[in-house]
């Protein structure tokens, strides 16, 4: 009886102690999966993860180990490989949050859950700017999204070319993500242009018989000449008043991009005979594209441009950015002589 009790008692200890065993184990494991699944596990490193377009499992792991990005990269390896996402590599910008587990970044990963980038511009003189501008703030470098912009192809599906296909860009801030192709950036220029070219706009361009785009070459003219927007509408009239009476536009900034040279401040003679179809001194209408990028206010100022007779114009001598009009050539040679003067006082030679 006695040997019984002792059996009975050695069998419910090991019990016990196996229950105890099983207990801890399951813990252990249980807090194995949790710290490797949901424990803090992202640094304060880095502000964002981007991930390239084509990139595999193996170049975000490089990335997140050498960025140092996660506290346990063999923990966040583990995870990856649990949680299937070594074949659900999205490219993106993607936002961190120091502390995030896991489980909580890698589903953000997987799933392409990536912020988007502010874009923000205005009057960027070139395409090629522009270009360069946008390469910063998104994935697509500037050369590949000039060789888009270059291809006649590509743009005629449009209805532009590539002379004018600068002006399908309406200054304004847009919302886009980083990796987006320079085709998806286009067409989000596109649906912009199309949004602001309303009906009651398009008549209004008709009235004064020119196209949409013929509007925004006309407005980098008048962008280009004006410093102040209040003289806008006026320099349109003016040079609306040209092309009705089929008087060359004679506008110093067409020179100036005609010669590709901004550095220039005084157009002298020499420089109007420069060869080309941008040069309004040697031809008659509008140059073939915009010579820089027309902002808001000047392509409303086209289409709702000041009434007058004025012809002709030209800097005021006090160099206070505002132009002296006039409507025949007298009053005009008379301005033209006290802003030339101006420019020889100050020793503006070119």
């Amino acid at each position: 009886m006695e040997q019984k009790k002792k059996s009975s008692g050695v069998i419910k200890k090991f019990v016990i102690a196996l229950v105890v065993i099983i207990i801890i184990t399951l813990g252990l494991t249980g807090a194995f999966y949790y710290f490797r699944y949901f424990g803090p596990n992202v640094t304060d490193k880095q502000e964002y993860l981007y991930i390239h377009t084509g990139a595999t499992y193996q170049d975000v792991y490089k990335t997140i180990k050498d960025e140092q990005i996660v506290k346990d990269t063999s923990s966040f390896n583990w995870a990856a490989g649990h949680m299937n996402y070594t074949y659900r590599v999205k490219a993106g910008r993607y936002r961190l949050k120091s502390g995030m587990s896991n489980r909580r970044l890698i589903n953000m990963l997987a799933s392409g859950s990536q912020e988007p980038v502010t874009l923000s511009f205005h009057n960027l003189r070139l395409k090629e700017e522009f270009a360069g501008f946008v390469s910063k703030k998104i994935e697509p470098d500037s050369a590949k999204i000039i060789a888009l912009l270059d291809s006649s192809k590509f743009v005629e599906q449009y209805g532009f070319t590539t002379d004018n296909v600068y002006a399908v860009f309406i200054p304004n801030t847009y919302q886009l993500y980083w990796n987006t192709t320079p085709e998806k950036l286009f067409k989000r220029m596109y649906a912009n242009y199309e949004k602001f070219w309303t009906p009651e706009r398009k008549q209004k361009a008709a009235a004064i018989n020119l196209s949409p785009v013929q509007v925004s070459v006309l407005a980098s003219i008048v962008d280009a000449e004006a410093l102040y927007d209040d003289e806008m509408p006026t320099i349109a009239g003016l040079y609306l008043n040209r092309l009705k009476k089929g008087m060359k536009l004679e506008s110093d900034p067409t020179v100036i991009f005609a010669k590709n040279d901004f550095t220039i401040k005084r157009v002298l003679n020499r420089y109007l005979s420069f060869d080309s179809p941008y040069n309004t001194y040697l031809h008659t209408g509008l140059p073939p594209g915009p010579i820089m990028m027309p902002s808001v206010n000047a392509l409303n100022s086209v289409l709702d441009y000041k009434q007058s007779d004025y012809i002709y114009m030209c800097a005021n001598a006090d160099f206070s950015g505002h132009h002296a009009f006039a409507t025949n050539m007298a009053d005009h040679l008379v301005n033209a002589h006290k802003f030339q003067q101006a420019l020889n006082e100050r020793n503006i030679k070119k």
